[in-house]
């Protein structure tokens, strides 16, 4: 269960993190709700994950998939560039994030 409050915590960072983009500076109100909606998400489900699993392990995952999400998302709605850097920086963040979840179950 502590897996999926950080999945879900990690979605919310997503939809925080976009959702800024479209509140241009608090002048959007629905976007403005969202903002603080996803950000107060985010924390609830990451602090609810938090109880079961290390500290070590669920805030740098829940960081670790809000930049990917945010990325992938900035690339898809906003027609943000796509390099190599960017690339090769995601595929760092998904592997870190697959050690530190592997972490968890091989000491």
């Amino acid at each position: 269960m502590p897996w999926v409050l950080l999945f879900i915590a990690s979605v919310c960072e997503v939809i925080f993190a976009v959702a800024m983009k479209q509140a241009q500076g608090f002048t959007k109100l629905v976007p403005s709700i969202v903002v603080i909606l996803g950000a107060a998400g985010g924390i609830f489900f990451l602090t609810m994950a938090l109880k079961s699993l290390p500290l070590s392990i669920g805030y740098p995952i829940w960081t670790g998939v809000g930049m990917v999400g945010t990325v992938v998302l900035g690339l898809i709605m906003f027609n943000e560039p796509l390099s190599a850097l960017k690339v090769a920086g995601i595929a760092l963040v998904f592997v870190g994030v697959v050690m530190l979840q592997q972490s968890e179950f091989h000491g």
